[in-house]
């Protein structure tokens, strides 16, 4: 079953990236962060009673479930500003990185055991982003890519990273955390960081955006999803494998790319993710 939702969690977690790209046309990237979080909190309301159970016994967690808002507050002000400014495409490959860096903490972190398998999984999906990379500046290429973005891409890469091996010790049946006070808790903890945020910055923000960028609401419906198939599945399933799966993603954020932004070199993208998907297979045991 962990299988199953770990790749809907990727599929969801692909059309997720192109409504933000179409979101962010309309609204500035604080607003677009901020409607999404607070919407996404809001959907969570109905586990409040569940939520306010942790302070039967598992009250000290909150602490670090606020560090895990922290450093997604952190992944998602990176990846937000890479997906306004990168080909859509692009960044669904760049951010295919934390395979990676991810399964490199689960072994670290975790003890989770790497066989043959997954390593070559690994590698295969490395060499699709290293082939992605070294053509970027080729003369045949004709997308103008910025440095500066890729390395938000790869910040937002090493703090996703970090939520993922989170996620999985939360979800650990000794810890006692459910999925539901997870999600709860941690969009609560990552409101107030926008919050602080638009205070301390001083930054404007338009309440209208909310109804008239309706592409908000749905992607907060899509992520409160999303993350809940995430956390039942992380009950269950090894992080290595549930990552590799995740990447079932970039198909999406590349049709999406051609279909709706009208995006270039598909069919050489279309390669590279092949190899990555030949590298999920692999590492999974398919």
């Amino acid at each position: 079953m962990w299988i199953a939702l770990a790749a809907s969690y990727g599929l969801l977690k692909g059309i997720r990236d192109v409504m933000k790209k179409i979101a962010l046309k309309k609204s500035s990237t604080v607003e677009v962060l901020f409607f999404y979080t607070l919407l996404s909190f809001l959907f969570v309301l109905p586990w409040t009673g569940e939520a306010l159970a942790m302070f039967g016994g598992n009250e000290h967690y909150l602490a670090l479930i606020a560090v895990k808002s922290l450093v997604i507050y952190i992944a998602w002000i990176c990846s937000f500003k890479a997906i306004e400014n990168l080909p859509i495409g692009f960044y669904g490959l760049m951010d295919m990185s934390r395979v990676v860096i991810t399964s490199v903490m689960s072994v670290v972190l975790l003890g989770e055991l790497m066989s043959m398998e997954k390593a070559i999984g690994m590698i295969l999906v490395l060499d699709g982003l290293i082939i992605l990379n070294l053509s970027k500046s080729s003369p045949s290429g004709s997308e103008n890519i910025s440095r500066k973005y890729i390395v938000l891409v790869l910040i937002s890469c090493c703090m996703n990273s970090c939520s993922e091996i989170l996620d999985k010790w939360f979800m650990r049946p000794e810890t006692g955390v459910t999925s539901g006070q997870l999600q709860f808790w941690y969009l609560f903890f990552l409101c107030i960081f926008y919050i602080i945020h638009i205070v301390i910055k001083r930054i404007h923000i338009d309440f209208r955006n909310i109804y008239k960028n309706y592409w908000v609401i749905l992607l907060a419906i899509l992520f409160v999803i999303g993350d809940k198939c995430l956390f039942i599945a992380n009950q269950t399933g090894s992080v290595i494998p549930m990552t590799l799966l995740k990447q079932c993603a970039v198909i999406i954020t590349i049709l999406g790319g051609k279909v709706v932004f009208k995006e270039k070199n598909i069919v050489f993208k279309l390669l590279c993710a092949v190899v990555v998907i030949c590298g999920i297979m692999v590492g999974i045991g398919v």
